[in-house]
């Protein structure tokens, strides 16, 4: 499911898999709404100064949590912090967190508004995409005639890598990404550059003949003939593969003496995410150039 974009309004996918992402990065201070998932609301104001340096003009906070010690259930409002936050527990559905979003729009409807997401890697884990695709489409109806711009922070962890590849487009959602993956295609680029050309190119394809094949150990052409109208050949397909042994998406089977085949069912789908989302955002700032 693609992260929803609207005319005026833009989500901004922040994905790290070495700690939580920086996600208030570009952040003007002015009008913020914050929903938090994996940080506590005194953590989180405290973060405003170690990152960006002062506290936005005006802040809500939605803590979907437990995180929050202390804080009874419910709605609170501090005038001279310029603050209110709901704190709502957890486990806590995402009909509830939609409504108290929506509570806290009624003051920022005619203003420039960032709405920030902290971490929504919790509600992957524990409640699955289903919940996550909810959440994100809830976002942006009610989001729908406001200025606004959201930023959506993910922890890319073990137990959610599925649900991450599932929920966020790896090419058009993510607009940062921060994975050790990022230094394997660095060695690729600097040690191989045509096998990683070939896997830049035709990773997706790629990807969709992994997917598509029905044998445990098929040679690359038997990968290459589940698709339809290629680009590739099977051979430039085989290099791309070769290309992603190399990266740890997927393995080569060892009892063989004829042409290589293919062990998929070491396949690693999430990290065959990661690369294609690596790709996809170094291609902008060109720190990936083969």
């Amino acid at each position: 499911m693609p992260v929803p974009s609207q005319p005026g309004r833009e989500f901004a996918v922040r994905v790290s898999d070495r700690g939580q992402p920086s996600v208030r990065d570009g952040s003007d201070g002015g009008q913020v709404i914050s929903l938090l998932f994996g940080t506590g609301i005194e953590e989180w104001r405290r973060g405003w100064r170690r990152s960006v340096g002062t506290l936005p003009d005006r802040e809500a906070i939605v803590s979907a949590s437990d995180l929050t010690r202390g804080a009874a259930t419910g709605t609170q409002v501090v005038p001279d912090r310029r603050l209110a936050y709901t704190v709502l527990g957890a486990p806590v559905d995402v009909e509830r967190i939609l409504e108290a979003v929506s509570d806290h729009l009624t003051d920022a409807r005619d203003l420039e508004l960032t709405v920030i997401v902290d971490d929504i890697e919790p509600l992957l884990a524990e409640q699955g995409p289903d919940a996550a695709n909810e959440l994100l489409d809830g976002l942006g109806a009610r989001l729908d005639d406001c200025d606004s711009t959201v930023v959506i922070g993910c922890s890319f962890t073990e137990r959610a890598a599925s649900s991450v590849a599932s929920v966020f487009d790896p090419v058009g959602n993510v607009e940062q990404l921060d994975h050790s993956v990022g230094l394997a295609l660095d060695t690729l680029r600097q040690d191989d550059p045509t096998t990683f050309g070939y896997v830049r190119q035709h990773w997706a394809e790629t990807r969709d003949g992994i997917e598509g094949c029905e044998r445990n150990y098929p040679q690359a052409k038997q990968i290459h003939a589940t698709l339809s109208e290629p680009e590739t050949t099977p051979r430039t397909l085989g290099t791309a593969l070769s290309g992603l042994v190399s990266l740890g998406v997927v393995d080569t089977w060892s009892e063989t003496v004829g042409p290589t085949r293919y062990d998929l069912t070491a396949y690693r789908p999430a990290r065959m995410w990661a690369v294609g989302a690596t790709l996809a955002t170094d291609e902008g700032d060109g720190s990936i150039d083969g």
